[in-house]
């Protein structure tokens, strides 16, 4: 009974009790590595770069939709992070004080990009070839089906476009709820403000891009 309640509870995207267990345990363990990079242990705040290496990449990657500036994001990141570790006060944890600085950073970015009207349509690597936005989405279906596959690409292509039309917060928040999973309250944190107010910017972003699409189809 207990193992199909918890079935039931991930059924429902809540987090088990193990992950919960699991979640603190990694919080404690950061906390630890923290007090030790503020006494000056470059070996602990190394630790914590490379638990949160890729998390923060992916995270920039999936915002800016460039490889090259994501990469600059990546390592700008962390630099900040380092100098500004004596200020952390453990009222958050360190993924969400982290990805504050991803985030603020992505909207420099985004804001320049928009500024210069460099905000591309299209998402490059760094060798110059062209990524799918929805590579995250499986579809298996398509993969036996060109004409499916065809028509994810199609839409991939679109969607790129109308988050190209959202204002650069409106696109962050949309982005860290729909490609990163986080939750209203968390994002709000992230970008120091409610959670009421990154509920109603998520609704306005998803209004957009559902007219931008919409638009698309007529």
């Amino acid at each position: 009974m207990a193992k199909a309640a918890t079935q039931s509870r991930t059924r429902n995207g809540r987090l088990t009790q193990a992950q919960l267990d699991a979640r603190a345990q990694q919080r404690t363990e950061d906390d630890e590595l923290i007090r030790a990079a503020q006494k000056g242990e470059r070996a602990a705040f190394d630790a914590l770069v490379r638990r949160y290496d890729q998390s923060v990449l992916r995270l920039a990657l999936h915002m800016l939709g460039n490889e090259q500036d994501a990469q600059d994001v990546h390592q700008e990141a962390f630099i900040k992070a380092y100098r500004h570790l004596g200020n952390f006060r453990f009222e958050c944890s360190f993924y969400t004080w982290l990805y504050r600085i991803v985030t603020n950073l992505c909207l420099d970015q985004l804001r320049r990009r928009k500024s210069r009207r460099e905000d591309p349509a299209t998402v490059l690597d760094s060798s110059g070839e062209e990524m799918d936005l929805m590579a995250n989405i499986s579809d298996e279906r398509a993969m036996a089906n060109p004409g499916r596959e065809l028509d994810r690409k199609l839409m991939s292509e679109q969607i790129g476009a109308a988050l190209n039309k959202l204002t650069p917060r409106e696109r962050t928040v949309f982005e860290l709820k729909h490609y990163q999973g986080l939750k209203l309250r968390t994002i709000g944190e992230m970008l120091s403000t409610t959670e009421e107010t990154a509920k109603n910017t998520l609704f306005r972003a998803t209004r957009k891009l559902r007219a931008s699409l919409a638009e698309l189809h007529t």
